[in-house]
């Protein structure tokens, strides 16, 4: 049996909803993001349970048909960007149509219709966000950035970064290095070392 789980974007989230299927005596087949897949079959009573263990951790099981397929396209989403070591190479919109197993227009649609906002949207504030974490870690230069999230060119990265931030990546990498030296001066007078 296929459960469906909303809030679900992380190791951890995925670690809390195997200690709430254990403890509930449940046997699962596969814990994914959004997604579980379980042996048995819920009786109302685990169901009761299951909710309420996963509400504690933060989580809601979904039975809405419409809410389940718009937090698979988020979570699709959270994968390629976020979870993904391999360079985006693949269309999004491609990607997720596959994954999902649904057009994409349809698919496109329902998202804009219940979240406000359209997935091209979703997938750029994602990926700003990811771009923000590679600038943080600076193990990457911009164009290599540029090349690992898929954009055709620095100058594409950038211009998207800023119309997002308000930054260029440059100023953005600019101060972080200026917080970090001042969180680096505190406690020492007039800033020295």
């Amino acid at each position: 049996m296929k459960i469906y789980i909303k809030y679900m974007v992380s190791a951890r989230c995925k670690l809390a909803v195997k200690e709430a299927l254990k403890q509930l005596g449940l046997h699962f087949i596969v814990v994914d993001l959004g997604e579980v897949e379980i042996m048995e079959t819920l009786t109302s009573e685990q169901r009761n349970k299951l909710t309420q263990a996963l509400l504690d951790s933060g989580l809601e099981l979904m039975d809405d048909k419409r809410a389940v397929l718009i937090e698979r396209i988020k979570n699709a989403i959270i994968e390629m960007v976020h979870h993904s070591e391999e360079t985006i190479k693949t269309n999004f919109s491609s990607f997720i149509s596959k994954k999902l197993e649904h057009d994409y227009t349809y698919l496109a649609n329902l998202f804009s219709e219940v979240q406000g906002t359209t997935i091209e949207q979703f997938i750029i504030s994602h990926k700003i966000e990811r771009i923000k974490e590679l600038i943080i870690y600076d193990e990457l230069n911009i164009s290599e950035i540029a090349w690992k999230m898929n954009y055709s060119s620095v100058a594409h990265l950038s211009n998207q970064f800023k119309k997002v931030t308000g930054l260029s990546p440059s100023h953005f990498k600019q101060l972080k290095v200026k917080r970090r030296s001042l969180i680096e001066d505190i406690g020492n007078p007039e800033g020295e070392n």
